[in-house]
């Protein structure tokens, strides 16, 4: 059972940088986009996903406390653009693009697992 308020989707807490492609019973298709120096607010990603990386850059991740969880300046990026990966549901967290461009990808919601 997923414990965080449906305020935190990241549609509903965050639409200036998600924005939806397509979604049916079974996935939920988001564009999200993150210009450089912009920080995402608090959000939540509800279900597992492939992430297709358009556009990659540094960031630093935070858990929703603010406590930081990766900064790709440290360790390096790990993606490189035209690059699928999958992801676990995402408890609450920001995205903080530390980078001179933009951030996009394609965040593929399975719905189902």
């Amino acid at each position: 059972m997923w414990e965080w308020p449906a305020s935190l989707d990241a549609l509903v807490a965050a639409p200036e940088f998600h924005s939806l492609v397509f979604e049916n019973d079974d996935v939920r298709v988001l564009d999200t986009r993150i210009g450089p120096g912009a920080t995402v607010p608090v959000h939540t990603h509800r279900w597992p996903s492939i992430l297709y990386m358009l556009c990659v850059e540094h960031h630093v991740r935070r858990d929703g406390e603010g406590t930081v969880l990766s900064d790709t300046r440290e360790t390096g990026i790990p993606f490189e653009p035209g690059v699928a990966v999958p992801a676990a549901a995402m408890p609450p967290h920001t995205v903080e693009n530390v980078g001179r461009s933009e951030i996009r990808m394609l965040n593929i919601e399975l719905k189902h697992g």
